[in-house]
């Protein structure tokens, strides 16, 4: 049985016939990257080299060369070694309570029990210890790029209507794109010589991919972007979620083009448009209803609340006034004073015990006595309507757009920043 992990966290275990095939294996267990005051040894960079190498055979991707995909894992190692670093001396921590709760939720979303999870993680020849301390690490790099890049990032209402009144420039907010990437970094404060140079190997490249070059192969061989070792493959983002260099070229792009080099301060980058597709409009059910509650208290039992909303149901099936009622009588205070009314909602606003019964009503019919977190209530649908919500769904969607594009760029170069500025020495 499969379980569904984070790329880095699939366990696996190399073959024997491809271990054989990589003599590097046999060697002893030697420092290969120092990283400031830490140190990455062989065996760390074999086990993940390993577990990369399962899953990609897994999803039948093409292998790099092994000394590529060496090149591109120990990377992978030093940036998140850096991270622990920087992390540690922040004083972010995970503690075992977190994190066993966080493997359980993975768990439930495989469908097993804790133990069952624990199972197969061992079956496929992966340390259940060692796979709690990768968890650990991840939520603790979660948190610390949720404190020094996500935390800082904001997208005003401005921004959110210039994007909008700029739909033609920066593409339809509803227009979807899977882009192929591949970028050749430069350092931070790059001389003239070195942008002299990673411009012509940015170009050599270019040419290649324009006489024939698989673009997958060569994104995994030669770029230096964070998803290389996915063949450069961005995944399907919205308009608003292309970098800000790239939206201005995609537009223009049919699908399969490749763009000429753009330049950043991070770097040359190559795109291929590798497709392109266009999201329908949202029309939702919303309802109208009303509702009194009775909470429970010190001063009223479960029973006696029960008991209450019964006979209020009986008052207002019997023509008593339903709002009249709910100013007398209910506990949400908020909405008693509008006679219980609610206003429109859609389908997952409310608590799912109280959604299930207002759905199953018609309008003017009144509902049982009904149960949530809250208290109990009795609930009256007054209509219900078809609506085209696509102009605030596509402010939301676009606010979310922009937010998802400033972080990206905003890890991309602390990113950048933080292995500049550390001491890194490779010793392959």
């Amino acid at each position: 049985m499969r379980v569904f992990l984070t790329f880095a966290l699939l366990p696996s275990l190399l073959s024997a016939q491809a271990a054989a095939e990589n003599k590097d294996y046999t060697e002893l267990d030697r420092i290969v990257a120092v990283v400031n005051d830490d140190v990455i040894t062989a065996s760390e960079l074999r086990q993940r080299i390993d577990t990369i190498t399962q899953q990609m055979r897994q999803q039948r991707a093409p292998l790099p060369p092994l000394p590529v995909l060496r090149k591109q894992v120990l990377e992978r190692i030093i940036i998140n070694r850096i991270q622990l670093q920087l992390a540690a001396a922040n004083g972010i921590r995970v503690d075992d309570e977190t994190l066993n709760q966080t493997i359980r939720r993975i768990a439930e979303q495989n469908n097993m029990t804790l133990g069952q999870f624990r199972g197969v993680i061992e079956e496929d020849g992966f340390s259940f210890a060692r796979f709690r301390e990768t968890m650990r690490e991840e939520i603790i790099i979660t948190r610390l790029r949720q404190r020094q890049v996500d935390s800082r990032i904001s997208v005003s209402d401005q921004e959110v209507d210039n994007f909008l009144a700029n739909q033609k420039i920066q593409g339809n907010a509803n227009d979807e794109y899977r882009l192929g990437h591949i970028l050749i970094a430069l350092p931070e404060g790059a001389s003239p010589g070195q942008i002299k140079a990673a411009r012509k190997k940015a170009q050599q490249i270019l040419d290649e991919l324009r006489q024939g070059t698989d673009f997958v192969q060569e994104a995994m061989a030669v770029s230096d972007g964070q998803q290389a070792l996915s063949g450069g493959d961005l995944g399907w983002r919205r308009a608003g979620e292309l970098p800000t260099i790239f939206a201005d070229v995609v537009r223009d792009m049919k699908t399969g083009d490749i763009s000429d080099l753009i330049r950043s301060p991070s770097g040359f980058h190559i795109i291929k448009l590798m497709d392109h597709r266009n999201t329908d409009r949202r029309i939702v059910t919303q309802t109208r209803a009303r509702h009194i509650l009775i909470r429970t208290n010190d001063l009223t039992s479960d029973e006696q609340a029960r008991a209450l909303i019964l006979e209020l149901r009986e008052r207002a099936a019997g023509g008593e006034d339903f709002a009249e009622l709910a100013r007398t009588y209910s506990d949400d205070k908020a909405s008693a004073v509008d006679g219980g009314d609610l206003g429109w909602v859609e389908k997952g606003k409310m608590v799912p015990e109280f959604e299930q019964a207002m759905l199953t009503l018609q309008p003017g019919q009144l509902s049982e006595a009904v149960k949530t977190q809250f208290g109990w209530h009795l609930i009256e649908v007054v209509e219900r309507r078809e609506t085209d919500v696509t102009e605030e769904f596509t402010k939301n969607k676009v606010r979310e757009q922009i937010y998802q594009r400033k972080v990206e760029e905003a890890n991309i170069n602390w990113l950048r920043k933080l292995r500049d500025e550390s001491y890194v020495e490779l010793r392959l």
